[in-house]
């Protein structure tokens, strides 16, 4: 009997890990699960594009994001808008939401990951999230010019719908318990730049305020403040963050505290038929430390396929496992107004913030190019460029270079 391999998870994590394991040799059964019933498509494109654009259908949004599909991948098995509900790992299988249960001699885990809401049940009209083609074509609905917009939260995602809302004419106001919008990676000076360039066209930002009600009847009506300040909205976004999709693993025994928790070559500890990609998955990278953690930047789909497979390939062919240490180099970017942010590393980790191109000492100067670089000790662990598309190669070296780069000057 051939032997059989189930992807959890159909988005870009899954699709990857599907082309990756014929990459690396794996000629068995191959089914992936996916709880969209859409293939595998781009999704950073949809705070942007899509909501730009003028897509009123989701099977068209749909059609523009859609990835190609390799050849390798043609006798591949795709359950496309039947969720993934439980697992038993002893007997190896997996069970839909539809009542079916697949057996597996490997697993790949690549459920990603879903938005937190506001914990407010009601009004339930005119709030929207951002995750599938579905939520952008229904939102994008609802931006037209004069529409009282509140977007809750100022991390990349709420920056970037806060941009596209106000160029489609809406009027915007941004809600972030923090004192600058995207400062956990940006840092203050940055963040307050990127901050400045918003307001310059028309964002307004109410900083180190939290949400403590939504008015309104069956439709939201306004957003009320923790310092009684209430927000007139037709529209709320809420970009508050995520939860990985990890609940159909409960009472397997896992570490399913942040994620899925591998080891560093994607094996879910204690099972090496079991391996997670994308940003479900947390592990440490030794290119920064020993510390697991999930990452949610765009490249880490296909870096942590490419690793997943390789490791869970050998294992069912009963090879050894190439122990090489998986140090993958963390990067995304951001597009904002005229803005183009480019990060490499990871940011977030460092003790000291340098600019080391251009200047920060007014928002106008990041159409001009400004390069900042993050320092944990001596070593630069993240850069972040605007506007600089020339020299974000040179950064990107840079911190691909490790532990001992010296100063920049």
């Amino acid at each position: 009997m051939s032997r059989h391999i189930v992807i959890v998870g159909a988005s870009m994590g899954g699709l990857r890990a599907a082309e990756q394991l014929r990459a690396a040799g794996w000629n068995g059964g191959v089914t992936v699960v996916g709880a969209e019933p859409h293939p595998p498509y781009n999704r950073p494109p949809l705070s942007k594009e899509v909501l730009a654009g003028q897509a009123t259908d989701p099977a068209e949004a749909h059609a523009g994001l859609a990835f190609r599909r390799r050849a390798s991948l043609d006798d591949v098995d795709w359950r496309l808008g039947v969720p993934v509900v439980s697992a038993d790992l002893e007997r190896r299988t997996v069970g839909l939401a539809d009542g079916t249960t697949l057996s597996y001699d490997g697993l790949v885990v690549a459920s990603g990951l879903r938005p937190r809401r506001l914990p407010m049940p009601e009004p339930s009209r005119g709030r929207h999230v951002l995750r599938t083609v579905e939520d952008a074509v229904s939102l994008r609905a609802e931006l037209t010019p004069g529409a009282r917009v509140v977007v809750v939260g100022a991390g990349f995602i709420g920056c970037e719908v806060a941009a596209t809302a106000r160029r489609l004419g809406c009027d915007v106001t941004v809600v972030e318990p923090a004192g600058v919008p995207m400062g956990r990676v940006l840092g203050d000076g940055l963040g307050r730049s990127v901050q400045g360039r918003h307001e310059a066209e028309g964002v307004r930002f109410r900083l180190g305020r939290v949400v403590t009600a939504l008015h309104g009847g069956e439709r939201v009506t306004a957003v009320e403040l923790d310092d009684g300040t209430v927000l007139r909205a037709t529209v709320v976004v809420e970009a508050v963050g995520s939860y990985a999709n990890v609940e159909w693993l409960e009472g397997t025994g896992l570490d399913l505290s942040d994620g899925l928790l591998c080891d560093n070559l994607m094996r879910v500890e204690g099972r090496p038929d079991v391996v997670a990609v994308g940003d479900v998955a947390r592990f440490p990278n030794p290119r920064f430390d020993a510390t697991a953690r999930r990452v949610e930047h765009w490249c880490m789909p296909t870096e942590t396929a490419r690793r997943a497979a390789r490791t869970l390939a050998a294992h069912l062919a009963a090879e050894a496992v190439d122990e090489q240490e998986f140090t993958p180099l963390p990067t995304f970017w951001s597009d904002q107004f005229d803005l183009r942010l480019q990060s490499f590393g990871a940011p977030a980790l460092a003790d000291r913030v340098e600019v080391l191109e251009g200047e920060l000492s007014a928002p106008s100067d990041l159409a001009k190019g400004v390069a900042v670089g993050y320092r944990r000790g001596a070593a630069l662990v993240g850069v972040v460029t605007v506007n600089l598309p020339a020299r974000a190669p040179h950064y990107r070296k840079l911190v691909d270079a490790g532990v001992g780069v010296p100063a920049c000057t």
